[in-house]
C-alpha cells in the first residue's frame, strides 16, 4: 500500500493488495484508503474474490466515487477507482 505507480493513463495514489481476502474485506480497505486520500486521486485494489469488483462498484456509487476499470489479469482482478470531492 502506499505506492505511485503509473498504470495506463492513471496516476495511482495508492494500491491495495487484498488478493487472498473475502467480502467485505477488500471493500472495507479500499473505502479506508478513499477517507483519506485527495479529490482526484486514483486508488488500484487488487483482488481474487470473484465478487470483489462488484463490491467495489457499489461502494463507488454510494460514496459517489469514480469506478475506472476493472481488469481480469493472471495475477487477479486490478480495480482502479477514483476519488471524488467529498461534499
Amino acid at each position: 500500500m502506499g505506492d505511485r505507480r503509473q498504470t495506463g493513463d492513471c496516476h495511482v495514489a495508492e494500491t491495495i493488495d487484498a488478493r487472498g481476502q473475502w467480502c467485505p474485506v477488500p471493500a472495507t480497505w479500499a473505502k479506508a484508503a478513499m477517507d483519506r486520500l485527495r479529490a482526484g486521486d486514483v486508488l488500484a485494489v487488487w483482488t481474487t474474490d470473484p465478487l470483489a469488483p462488484m463490491d467495489l462498484a457499489v461502494l463507488c456509487e454510494r460514496l459517489g466515487h469514480e469506478l475506472l476499470d476493472t481488469v481480469e489479469k493472471d495475477e487477479g482482478q486490478l480495480t482502479t477507482l477514483r476519488v471524488v470531492a467529498k461534499t
